[in-house]
């Protein structure tokens, strides 16, 4: 389903203006923390001036690094913040990567296995067009995905146990550990249990296209709902090393009362 200019006037909307149009985008109440940041910055003028500094063709536009204000042409940027981030809000599968989806950027899993986001960098999604076959190996991709992070939570917990068993070099008792694991694992994701992507999200994925492969790793807050043409003509510029656009292209934020 394409996005819809209709929104609920509980619905918080801001409008984003760049040299290539404007978007209208809304953000979510059921992602508060992420809302109350995005309008708290808005309205203070954060975003004002600031540079779309990430620019990837047929995958998203990020903005909001705070260092690409004036930065110089030669400056590699994506690493300015605001000093704090903000704890993940999935809410999967109602809001996923379709185009236009407004999400927050955020460092590796490596260095942030809690997924928190920035404070204030955010990208909008362009994403390409999936076929069904495309869309069933994400899926399982997906399904795949959270069951080895369950796997290792599970192990984390008996971490005291597992060094125990290897202190003793106990192999069978190692072995037996690993098969109540992969019980337990097997109980709890049932088929009815397992992530799935909805009707909707497969329309949406296959008509207007976006980037399955983000969906529950990164907190979507809103979407473009009048100006999707906008990230189109974004995208496509050309860009330096690094995904930079040759010529800056500056946001201006506002919340529409």
């Amino acid at each position: 389903m394409a996005a819809s200019a209709q929104t609920s006037e509980s619905e918080k909307v801001v409008v984003l203006t760049t040299e290539f149009g404007t978007m209208k985008i809304k953000l979510y109440n059921d992602t508060p923390l992420h809302r109350d940041n995005f309008l708290k910055l808005v309205k203070e003028g954060f975003y004002n001036d600031l540079l779309f500094h990430r620019v990837i063709e047929n995958f998203m536009i990020q903005g909001g690094d705070p260092e690409s204000k004036n930065a110089p042409a030669s400056k590699r940027l994506g690493a300015g913040d605001v000093g704090y981030t903000i704890p993940a809000e999935f809410v999967f599968p109602k809001y996923y990567h379709k185009k236009g989806a407004l999400a927050a950027a955020r460092q590796g899993d490596q260095v942030n296995p809690q997924k928190r986001s920035s404070g204030c960098q955010f990208y909008i999604v362009q994403g390409k067009r999936m076929s069904d076959a495309e869309l069933d190996r994400w899926e399982m991709q997906m399904q795949r995905k959270v069951q080895d992070a369950r796997f290792y939570e599970i192990v984390r917990e008996k971490t005291p146990e597992i060094k125990r068993l290897r202190m003793a070099k106990d192999s069978v008792g190692l072995q037996n550990l690993q098969n109540e694991i992969d019980a337990q694992i097997k109980s709890e994701f049932t088929e009815d249990k397992l992530p799935r992507l909805t009707p909707e999200m497969r329309e949406d994925y296959k008509t207007i296209g976006g980037t399955a492969f983000l969906d529950n790793d990164y907190t979507v807050f809103g979407e473009v709902i009048e100006g999707l043409e906008v990230i189109d003509k974004i995208a496509g510029v050309k860009t330096m090393p690094g995904d930079r656009p040759e010529k800056d292209i500056k946001m201006k934020i506002e919340v529409l009362e």
